[in-house]
Protein backbone atom coordinates (compact mmCIF):
# COMPACT_ATOMS: atom_id res chain seq x y z
CA UNK A 1 0.00 0.00 0.00
CA UNK A 2 1.16 3.75 -1.39
CA UNK A 3 2.76 5.07 2.39
CA UNK A 4 0.79 8.22 2.18
CA UNK A 5 -2.21 5.73 2.34
CA UNK A 6 -1.50 3.66 5.20
CA UNK A 7 -2.29 6.27 8.22
CA UNK A 8 0.11 6.39 11.13
CA UNK A 9 2.10 3.68 9.36
CA UNK A 10 3.20 6.08 6.94
CA UNK A 11 4.91 8.56 9.43
CA UNK A 12 5.29 12.13 8.97
CA UNK A 13 6.66 12.84 5.72
CA UNK A 14 3.85 10.98 4.39
CA UNK A 15 1.42 12.69 6.58
CA UNK A 16 3.03 16.33 5.10
CA UNK A 17 2.36 15.46 1.85
CA UNK A 18 -1.29 14.91 2.07
CA UNK A 19 -1.71 17.87 4.15
CA UNK A 20 0.12 19.60 1.21
CA UNK A 21 -2.49 17.64 -1.40
CA UNK A 22 -5.69 18.95 1.02
CA UNK A 23 -4.37 22.59 1.44
CA UNK A 24 -4.18 22.40 -2.67
CA UNK A 25 -7.32 21.23 -3.13
CA UNK A 26 -9.09 23.38 -0.26
CA UNK A 27 -7.64 26.52 -1.80
CA UNK A 28 -8.78 25.71 -5.43
CA UNK A 29 -12.21 24.48 -4.46
CA UNK A 30 -12.65 28.44 -2.31
CA UNK A 31 -11.04 29.69 -5.99
CA UNK A 32 -13.81 28.00 -7.84
CA UNK A 33 -16.79 28.70 -5.57
CA UNK A 34 -16.19 32.53 -5.62
CA UNK A 35 -17.97 33.03 -2.38
CA UNK A 36 -19.63 32.93 0.53
CA UNK A 37 -21.69 29.80 -0.53
CA UNK A 38 -21.97 28.14 -3.67
CA UNK A 39 -24.34 29.48 -6.16
CA UNK A 40 -27.45 27.22 -7.40
CA UNK A 41 -30.83 25.44 -5.87
CA UNK A 42 -29.71 22.49 -3.35
CA UNK A 43 -30.63 19.63 -6.05
CA UNK A 44 -28.14 21.48 -8.83
CA UNK A 45 -25.51 21.28 -5.89
CA UNK A 46 -26.87 17.78 -4.73
CA UNK A 47 -26.37 16.53 -8.51
CA UNK A 48 -23.04 18.16 -8.57
CA UNK A 49 -21.87 16.36 -5.67
CA UNK A 50 -23.62 13.02 -6.74
CA UNK A 51 -21.68 13.29 -9.90
CA UNK A 52 -18.12 13.96 -8.62
CA UNK A 53 -18.65 11.34 -5.30
CA UNK A 54 -18.79 8.55 -7.55
CA UNK A 55 -18.28 4.77 -6.86
CA UNK A 56 -15.84 3.20 -5.08
CA UNK A 57 -12.32 3.16 -6.09
CA UNK A 58 -13.07 4.76 -9.46
CA UNK A 59 -10.28 7.85 -8.44
CA UNK A 60 -6.86 5.82 -6.90
CA UNK A 61 -4.98 6.88 -4.77
CA UNK A 62 -4.10 10.56 -3.50
CA UNK A 63 -5.92 12.25 -6.64
CA UNK A 64 -9.64 11.02 -4.71
CA UNK A 65 -8.39 12.41 -1.02
CA UNK A 66 -7.72 16.13 -3.75
CA UNK A 67 -10.96 15.48 -6.11
CA UNK A 68 -13.27 14.97 -2.77
CA UNK A 69 -11.76 17.99 -0.91
CA UNK A 70 -12.47 20.09 -3.53
CA UNK A 71 -15.78 18.93 -4.27
CA UNK A 72 -16.12 19.53 -0.44
CA UNK A 73 -14.49 23.38 -0.36
CA UNK A 74 -16.69 24.29 -3.37
CA UNK A 75 -19.43 23.02 -1.68
CA UNK A 76 -19.08 24.80 1.62
CA UNK A 77 -20.52 27.80 3.45
CA UNK A 78 -17.14 29.86 3.76
CA UNK A 79 -17.51 31.19 7.54
CA UNK A 80 -14.26 33.48 6.65
CA UNK A 81 -16.07 35.08 4.14
CA UNK A 82 -17.87 38.18 5.47
CA UNK A 83 -21.14 38.16 3.77
CA UNK A 84 -21.77 34.65 5.61
CA UNK A 85 -23.51 35.75 8.60
CA UNK A 86 -26.33 33.37 9.75
CA UNK A 87 -25.44 31.23 12.75
CA UNK A 88 -22.73 30.42 15.00
CA UNK A 89 -20.74 29.13 12.71
CA UNK A 90 -17.44 30.48 13.33
CA UNK A 91 -14.16 30.36 10.98
CA UNK A 92 -10.93 28.49 13.33
CA UNK A 93 -8.16 29.84 14.29
CA UNK A 94 -5.16 28.10 12.00
CA UNK A 95 -3.74 26.97 15.60
CA UNK A 96 -6.70 25.33 16.75
CA UNK A 97 -7.01 23.71 12.81
CA UNK A 98 -3.26 22.47 13.39
CA UNK A 99 -3.85 21.18 16.87
CA UNK A 100 -7.03 18.94 15.30
CA UNK A 101 -4.61 17.68 13.03
CA UNK A 102 -2.11 16.76 15.80
CA UNK A 103 -5.25 14.93 17.50
CA UNK A 104 -6.56 12.78 14.52
CA UNK A 105 -2.96 11.79 13.69
CA UNK A 106 -2.29 10.25 17.18
CA UNK A 107 -6.45 9.52 17.49
CA UNK A 108 -6.23 9.51 21.52
CA UNK A 109 -9.57 8.13 22.94
CA UNK A 110 -10.42 9.64 26.27
CA UNK A 111 -12.59 6.54 27.91
CA UNK A 112 -9.57 5.09 29.31
CA UNK A 113 -6.07 6.68 30.80
CA UNK A 114 -4.37 3.60 28.85
CA UNK A 115 -5.56 4.69 25.77
CA UNK A 116 -4.44 8.95 26.40
CA UNK A 117 -2.43 9.36 29.05
CA UNK A 118 -1.02 12.69 28.32
CA UNK A 119 -4.57 13.65 26.89
CA UNK A 120 -6.33 12.07 29.88
CA UNK A 121 -4.40 15.01 32.40
CA UNK A 122 -4.51 17.68 30.05
CA UNK A 123 -8.50 17.02 29.96
CA UNK A 124 -8.05 17.36 33.77
CA UNK A 125 -6.12 20.90 33.79
CA UNK A 126 -7.38 22.44 31.14
CA UNK A 127 -11.22 22.01 33.05
CA UNK A 128 -9.65 23.21 36.19
CA UNK A 129 -8.83 26.33 34.68
CA UNK A 130 -12.37 26.85 32.44
CA UNK A 131 -13.72 26.09 35.88
CA UNK A 132 -11.92 29.02 37.39
CA UNK A 133 -13.02 31.05 34.39
CA UNK A 134 -16.64 30.84 35.00
CA UNK A 135 -15.86 31.68 38.95
CA UNK A 136 -16.28 28.40 40.48
CA UNK A 137 -13.46 26.89 42.59
CA UNK A 138 -11.45 24.50 40.23
CA UNK A 139 -10.89 21.47 42.78
CA UNK A 140 -14.42 21.53 44.00
CA UNK A 141 -15.61 21.53 40.34
CA UNK A 142 -15.74 18.70 37.82
CA UNK A 143 -16.67 18.67 33.87
CA UNK A 144 -15.79 16.99 30.35
CA UNK A 145 -15.45 17.89 26.70
CA UNK A 146 -18.31 17.71 24.87
CA UNK A 147 -19.86 18.03 21.44
CA UNK A 148 -21.89 20.98 21.78
CA UNK A 149 -24.62 23.03 23.63
CA UNK A 150 -27.51 19.83 23.07
CA UNK A 151 -25.19 17.11 24.73
CA UNK A 152 -24.20 19.65 27.85
CA UNK A 153 -27.83 20.57 28.16
CA UNK A 154 -28.81 17.25 28.39
CA UNK A 155 -26.18 16.09 31.07
CA UNK A 156 -27.34 19.16 32.81
CA UNK A 157 -30.91 18.06 32.95
CA UNK A 158 -30.14 14.71 33.77
CA UNK A 159 -27.90 15.28 36.78
CA UNK A 160 -30.80 17.91 37.87
CA UNK A 161 -33.62 14.93 37.23
CA UNK A 162 -31.42 12.73 39.42
CA UNK A 163 -30.32 15.17 42.16
CA UNK A 164 -33.50 17.14 42.65
CA UNK A 165 -36.16 13.87 41.79
CA UNK A 166 -34.14 11.54 43.66
CA UNK A 167 -34.09 13.64 47.09
CA UNK A 168 -37.75 14.18 47.12
CA UNK A 169 -38.65 10.41 46.02
CA UNK A 170 -35.71 8.43 47.98
CA UNK A 171 -34.88 7.15 45.25
CA UNK A 172 -32.24 6.42 42.80
CA UNK A 173 -33.47 7.54 39.83
CA UNK A 174 -30.62 6.89 37.43
CA UNK A 175 -30.95 3.61 38.39
CA UNK A 176 -35.39 2.92 38.79
CA UNK A 177 -36.29 5.65 36.85
CA UNK A 178 -39.23 7.95 37.51
CA UNK A 179 -41.04 6.35 40.24
CA UNK A 180 -44.76 5.83 39.59
CA UNK A 181 -47.16 8.45 41.72
CA UNK A 182 -44.05 11.16 42.07
CA UNK A 183 -44.97 14.36 41.65
CA UNK A 184 -44.72 16.10 38.06
CA UNK A 185 -40.97 17.02 37.03
CA UNK A 186 -40.94 20.63 35.35
CA UNK A 187 -38.49 22.35 33.83
CA UNK A 188 -38.66 26.00 33.16
CA UNK A 189 -36.85 28.08 30.87
CA UNK A 190 -37.20 31.45 28.86
CA UNK A 191 -39.56 31.50 25.33
CA UNK A 192 -36.69 31.25 23.73
CA UNK A 193 -33.93 28.88 25.12
CA UNK A 194 -33.22 26.87 23.26
CA UNK A 195 -34.73 23.90 21.50
CA UNK A 196 -32.24 21.47 22.87
CA UNK A 197 -33.98 21.55 26.30
CA UNK A 198 -37.24 20.21 24.83
CA UNK A 199 -35.09 17.42 23.51
CA UNK A 200 -33.54 17.10 26.65
CA UNK A 201 -36.51 16.62 28.64
CA UNK A 202 -37.68 14.03 25.60
CA UNK A 203 -34.73 11.82 26.17
CA UNK A 204 -34.67 11.92 29.96
CA UNK A 205 -38.29 10.42 29.48
CA UNK A 206 -39.80 13.74 31.68
CA UNK A 207 -41.63 14.82 28.15
CA UNK A 208 -41.53 18.00 26.30
CA UNK A 209 -44.38 19.21 28.29
CA UNK A 210 -42.12 19.16 31.13
CA UNK A 211 -41.06 21.99 29.82
CA UNK A 212 -42.50 25.30 31.22
CA UNK A 213 -41.58 28.17 28.73
CA UNK A 214 -41.64 31.66 30.94
CA UNK A 215 -42.22 34.84 29.42
CA UNK A 216 -39.31 37.03 28.05
CA UNK A 217 -39.11 40.93 27.48
CA UNK A 218 -38.62 43.37 24.59
CA UNK A 219 -35.06 42.23 24.61
CA UNK A 220 -35.94 38.49 24.63
CA UNK A 221 -34.54 38.24 28.52
CA UNK A 222 -36.30 35.85 31.11
CA UNK A 223 -38.57 37.86 33.29
CA UNK A 224 -37.94 36.99 36.52
CA UNK A 225 -41.91 38.06 37.51
CA UNK A 226 -42.88 35.82 35.38
CA UNK A 227 -40.39 32.74 36.29
CA UNK A 228 -41.82 33.34 39.63
CA UNK A 229 -45.33 32.51 39.19
CA UNK A 230 -44.33 29.87 37.12
CA UNK A 231 -42.65 28.58 39.89
CA UNK A 232 -45.64 29.27 42.23
CA UNK A 233 -48.19 27.90 39.60
CA UNK A 234 -46.17 24.94 39.46
CA UNK A 235 -46.12 23.98 43.51
CA UNK A 236 -49.62 25.09 43.90
CA UNK A 237 -50.13 22.24 41.12
CA UNK A 238 -48.67 19.96 43.35
CA UNK A 239 -45.54 19.81 40.70
CA UNK A 240 -41.63 19.36 41.58
CA UNK A 241 -39.70 22.01 39.96
CA UNK A 242 -36.79 19.87 38.99
CA UNK A 243 -34.67 22.62 37.14
CA UNK A 244 -34.56 26.26 36.15
CA UNK A 245 -32.75 26.75 32.63
CA UNK A 246 -31.45 30.55 32.20
CA UNK A 247 -29.60 31.00 29.02
CA UNK A 248 -26.67 33.30 28.43
CA UNK A 249 -27.17 34.55 25.01
CA UNK A 250 -29.91 32.88 23.02
CA UNK A 251 -28.89 32.25 19.32
CA UNK A 252 -31.05 34.92 18.08
CA UNK A 253 -29.85 38.15 19.94
CA UNK A 254 -27.31 36.99 22.48
CA UNK A 255 -29.92 38.04 25.27
CA UNK A 256 -28.57 36.65 28.63
CA UNK A 257 -31.15 36.13 31.21
CA UNK A 258 -30.71 37.52 34.83
CA UNK A 259 -28.54 34.97 36.03
CA UNK A 260 -28.31 36.16 39.70
CA UNK A 261 -32.66 36.09 39.97
CA UNK A 262 -33.14 32.88 38.67
CA UNK A 263 -30.45 31.18 40.79
CA UNK A 264 -32.26 32.90 43.70
CA UNK A 265 -35.38 31.80 42.73
CA UNK A 266 -34.45 28.27 41.55
CA UNK A 267 -32.94 27.90 44.97
CA UNK A 268 -35.84 29.37 46.75
CA UNK A 269 -37.72 26.05 45.07
CA UNK A 270 -34.98 23.45 45.84
CA UNK A 271 -34.60 23.49 41.64
CA UNK A 272 -31.28 22.66 40.04
CA UNK A 273 -29.99 25.54 38.45
CA UNK A 274 -28.59 25.22 34.80
CA UNK A 275 -27.15 27.91 32.52
CA UNK A 276 -26.70 27.49 28.82
CA UNK A 277 -23.99 29.85 27.80
CA UNK A 278 -22.94 28.09 25.00
CA UNK A 279 -22.93 31.01 23.00
CA UNK A 280 -22.54 33.94 25.74
CA UNK A 281 -19.81 31.85 27.46
CA UNK A 282 -17.46 33.53 25.20
CA UNK A 283 -18.27 36.91 27.02
CA UNK A 284 -15.87 35.57 29.86
CA UNK A 285 -12.87 35.99 27.36
CA UNK A 286 -13.83 39.70 27.18
CA UNK A 287 -13.33 42.07 29.96
CA UNK A 288 -16.16 44.58 28.25
CA UNK A 289 -18.82 41.81 28.64
CA UNK A 290 -17.97 39.36 31.14
CA UNK A 291 -19.87 42.00 33.25
CA UNK A 292 -22.97 40.71 31.27
CA UNK A 293 -22.73 36.91 33.43
CA UNK A 294 -22.73 37.91 36.57
CA UNK A 295 -24.12 35.31 38.63
CA UNK A 296 -23.01 32.31 36.38
CA UNK A 297 -20.73 31.07 39.18
CA UNK A 298 -24.00 30.33 41.29
CA UNK A 299 -25.23 27.77 38.60
CA UNK A 300 -25.69 23.87 39.94
CA UNK A 301 -24.07 23.29 36.00
CA UNK A 302 -23.10 25.06 32.90
CA UNK A 303 -22.61 24.89 29.23
CA UNK A 304 -20.13 26.51 27.04
CA UNK A 305 -18.92 25.71 23.45
CA UNK A 306 -15.49 27.11 22.38
CA UNK A 307 -16.84 26.72 18.22
CA UNK A 308 -18.73 29.51 18.62
CA UNK A 309 -17.24 32.40 20.22
CA UNK A 310 -14.05 30.55 21.01
CA UNK A 311 -12.93 30.27 17.37
CA UNK A 312 -12.33 26.45 17.68
CA UNK A 313 -13.28 23.16 15.01
CA UNK A 314 -16.17 21.64 16.45
CA UNK A 315 -16.52 19.71 18.57
CA UNK A 316 -15.73 21.91 21.17
CA UNK A 317 -18.43 21.80 23.83
CA UNK A 318 -17.71 21.90 27.46
CA UNK A 319 -19.83 20.74 30.33
CA UNK A 320 -19.30 22.06 34.10
CA UNK A 321 -20.86 21.13 37.02
CA UNK A 322 -19.86 23.59 40.50
CA UNK A 323 -19.92 20.10 43.00
CA UNK A 324 -18.11 16.98 41.69
CA UNK A 325 -20.24 15.16 43.71
CA UNK A 326 -23.13 16.14 41.66
CA UNK A 327 -21.79 13.82 39.04
CA UNK A 328 -22.46 11.19 41.26
CA UNK A 329 -25.56 9.39 38.92
CA UNK A 330 -23.07 9.30 35.87
CA UNK A 331 -20.59 7.60 37.36
CA UNK A 332 -19.43 3.99 35.76
CA UNK A 333 -17.43 1.35 35.99
CA UNK A 334 -16.59 -1.32 33.42
CA UNK A 335 -13.31 -3.84 34.27
CA UNK A 336 -11.97 -3.15 30.44
CA UNK A 337 -11.77 0.31 30.50
CA UNK A 338 -11.63 1.74 34.37
CA UNK A 339 -11.37 -1.29 36.77
CA UNK A 340 -11.27 -0.12 40.39
CA UNK A 341 -7.85 -1.41 40.98
CA UNK A 342 -6.54 1.03 37.78
CA UNK A 343 -7.49 3.51 39.69
CA UNK A 344 -6.50 2.63 43.15
CA UNK A 345 -3.03 2.46 41.39
CA UNK A 346 -3.44 5.55 40.19
CA UNK A 347 -4.83 5.27 37.18
CA UNK A 348 -7.33 7.62 36.67
CA UNK A 349 -10.25 7.91 34.01
CA UNK A 350 -12.79 9.99 32.64
CA UNK A 351 -15.10 7.76 31.69
CA UNK A 352 -17.72 8.51 34.66
CA UNK A 353 -17.84 12.58 33.24
CA UNK A 354 -19.19 11.79 29.74
CA UNK A 355 -22.20 10.48 27.74
CA UNK A 356 -20.13 9.12 25.50
CA UNK A 357 -17.47 6.03 25.39
CA UNK A 358 -15.02 6.78 22.88
CA UNK A 359 -14.32 10.37 22.50
CA UNK A 360 -12.06 12.48 20.81
CA UNK A 361 -9.35 14.69 22.79
CA UNK A 362 -10.35 17.90 22.05
CA UNK A 363 -9.78 19.62 24.76
CA UNK A 364 -5.85 19.49 23.29
CA UNK A 365 -6.79 22.41 20.47
CA UNK A 366 -8.75 24.40 23.54
CA UNK A 367 -5.85 24.41 24.96
CA UNK A 368 -2.80 25.17 22.28
CA UNK A 369 -5.25 28.15 21.25
CA UNK A 370 -4.98 29.09 25.14
CA UNK A 371 -1.53 28.98 25.72
CA UNK A 372 -1.03 30.92 22.09
CA UNK A 373 -3.03 33.32 22.60
CA UNK A 374 -4.39 33.41 25.83
CA UNK A 375 -7.88 35.30 27.31
CA UNK A 376 -6.26 38.71 26.55
CA UNK A 377 -5.69 37.71 23.26
CA UNK A 378 -9.05 36.20 22.87
CA UNK A 379 -10.83 38.80 24.69
CA UNK A 380 -9.97 41.37 21.94
CA UNK A 381 -11.45 38.95 19.54
CA UNK A 382 -14.75 38.85 20.98
CA UNK A 383 -14.84 42.68 20.96
CA UNK A 384 -13.98 43.01 17.82
CA UNK A 385 -16.75 41.17 16.91
CA UNK A 386 -18.96 43.37 19.17
CA UNK A 387 -17.79 46.42 17.58
CA UNK A 388 -18.34 44.87 14.19
CA UNK A 389 -21.96 43.79 15.10
CA UNK A 390 -22.51 47.66 17.28
CA UNK A 391 -21.49 49.33 13.55
CA UNK A 392 -23.63 47.04 11.63
CA UNK A 393 -26.83 47.64 14.00
CA UNK A 394 -25.97 51.36 13.00
CA UNK A 395 -25.70 51.20 9.33
CA UNK A 396 -29.31 48.98 9.62
CA UNK A 397 -30.80 52.16 12.10
CA UNK A 398 -29.61 54.76 9.46
CA UNK A 399 -30.96 52.63 6.27
CA UNK A 400 -34.52 53.90 5.22
CA UNK A 401 -35.56 50.56 3.96
CA UNK A 402 -34.61 48.30 7.08
CA UNK A 403 -35.91 48.05 10.68
CA UNK A 404 -33.63 47.08 13.28
CA UNK A 405 -35.34 44.86 16.08
CA UNK A 406 -32.71 45.82 18.98
CA UNK A 407 -29.22 46.66 19.56
CA UNK A 408 -26.64 44.13 19.81
CA UNK A 409 -25.82 42.39 23.35
CA UNK A 410 -23.19 40.01 21.88
CA UNK A 411 -22.29 40.11 18.31
CA UNK A 412 -25.93 39.54 16.65
CA UNK A 413 -28.82 41.51 16.07
CA UNK A 414 -32.26 40.47 14.36
CA UNK A 415 -33.94 43.41 11.60
CA UNK A 416 -35.60 42.79 8.69
CA UNK A 417 -36.54 44.72 4.88
CA UNK A 418 -38.99 47.00 4.63
CA UNK A 419 -40.84 47.30 1.14
CA UNK A 420 -40.99 50.84 -0.64
CA UNK A 421 -45.05 50.46 -1.07
CA UNK A 422 -46.82 49.54 1.85
CA UNK A 423 -47.84 46.45 2.66
CA UNK A 424 -49.45 43.95 5.57
CA UNK A 425 -47.51 42.25 7.83
CA UNK A 426 -47.99 38.81 5.99
CA UNK A 427 -46.41 40.16 2.89
CA UNK A 428 -43.47 42.27 4.59
CA UNK A 429 -42.62 38.04 6.29
CA UNK A 430 -42.84 36.60 2.67
CA UNK A 431 -40.57 39.32 1.47
CA UNK A 432 -38.20 38.77 4.27
CA UNK A 433 -38.01 34.99 3.94
CA UNK A 434 -37.59 34.76 0.13
CA UNK A 435 -35.11 37.57 -0.38
CA UNK A 436 -32.92 35.30 1.93
CA UNK A 437 -33.43 32.40 -0.14
CA UNK A 438 -32.81 34.57 -3.67
CA UNK A 439 -29.17 35.73 -1.82
CA UNK A 440 -28.26 31.87 -1.19
CA UNK A 441 -29.33 30.81 -4.86
CA UNK A 442 -27.26 33.33 -6.27
CA UNK A 443 -24.29 32.14 -3.50
CA UNK A 444 -24.03 36.38 -2.58
CA UNK A 445 -24.76 35.87 1.09
CA UNK A 446 -25.69 33.63 4.00
CA UNK A 447 -28.42 35.83 6.20
CA UNK A 448 -30.24 34.13 9.12
CA UNK A 449 -33.45 34.03 9.32
CA UNK A 450 -35.81 33.78 12.53
CA UNK A 451 -39.20 34.25 13.99
CA UNK A 452 -39.87 36.27 16.89
CA UNK A 453 -42.22 34.61 19.92
CA UNK A 454 -45.45 34.82 19.72
CA UNK A 455 -48.39 33.84 17.18
CA UNK A 456 -49.58 34.99 13.63
CA UNK A 457 -48.13 37.14 10.81
CA UNK A 458 -45.01 40.03 11.34
CA UNK A 459 -42.62 38.41 13.36
CA UNK A 460 -40.16 37.41 10.60
CA UNK A 461 -36.09 38.53 11.11
CA UNK A 462 -33.63 38.36 9.28
CA UNK A 463 -30.65 38.18 11.18
CA UNK A 464 -26.66 38.61 11.41
CA UNK A 465 -24.23 36.97 13.43
CA UNK A 466 -20.91 38.32 13.13
CA UNK A 467 -17.93 35.70 14.11
CA UNK A 468 -15.31 36.81 11.89
CA UNK A 469 -13.25 39.77 13.61
CA UNK A 470 -11.68 40.40 10.55
CA UNK A 471 -14.70 41.70 8.88
CA UNK A 472 -14.81 45.25 8.97
CA UNK A 473 -17.65 47.84 9.11
CA UNK A 474 -18.27 48.55 5.05
CA UNK A 475 -17.77 44.31 4.90
CA UNK A 476 -20.72 44.62 6.70
CA UNK A 477 -22.65 47.72 5.16
CA UNK A 478 -22.22 45.89 1.66
CA UNK A 479 -23.46 42.67 3.23
CA UNK A 480 -26.78 44.83 4.07
CA UNK A 481 -26.98 46.49 0.52
CA UNK A 482 -26.98 43.13 -0.96
CA UNK A 483 -30.03 42.51 1.17
CA UNK A 484 -31.44 45.43 -0.33
CA UNK A 485 -30.65 44.79 -3.63
CA UNK A 486 -32.56 40.90 -2.80
CA UNK A 487 -35.47 43.05 -1.23
CA UNK A 488 -36.30 44.92 -4.08
CA UNK A 489 -36.03 41.89 -6.68
CA UNK A 490 -38.01 40.03 -4.42
CA UNK A 491 -40.51 42.88 -4.58
CA UNK A 492 -40.85 43.21 -8.11
CA UNK A 493 -41.15 39.41 -8.69
CA UNK A 494 -44.53 39.17 -6.38
CA UNK A 495 -45.94 42.44 -7.74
Amino acid sequence: MDAALSGGVGGPDALASLVDSVLSALSEGARRRGGPIPAGEPDAIAAAVASGFGPPGTVGGVAALRQLTELLAHGSADPADPACAAHLHCPPLAVAVAADLAVSALNPSQDSWDQAPAATALETLLLQELAGLVGYEPLLAAGVLTSGGTESNVMGLMLARDRVLGAATSRQIEMVGIPVGAARPRIFASAVAHFSVQRAAALLGLGEDAVVPVAVDRQLRMRPDALADALADSVRRGELPVAVVATAGTTDTGAVDPLRACASLAASHGAWLHVDAAYGGGALLSDRLAPLLDGLALADSVSLDWHKLGWQPAAAGIFLVRRAETYASLDRRAAYLNPADDEEAGYPSLLGLSLRTTRRADAFKIAVTLRTLGREGLGRLVDACHDIAVAGAGAVRDHPRLELHGEPVLTAFLFRYLPRLPADAARIDTVNASLRRRLLREGRAVVGRTELPGHGPGRVRLKLTLLNPHTTPADVERLLLAVVAAGLAEEDDLR
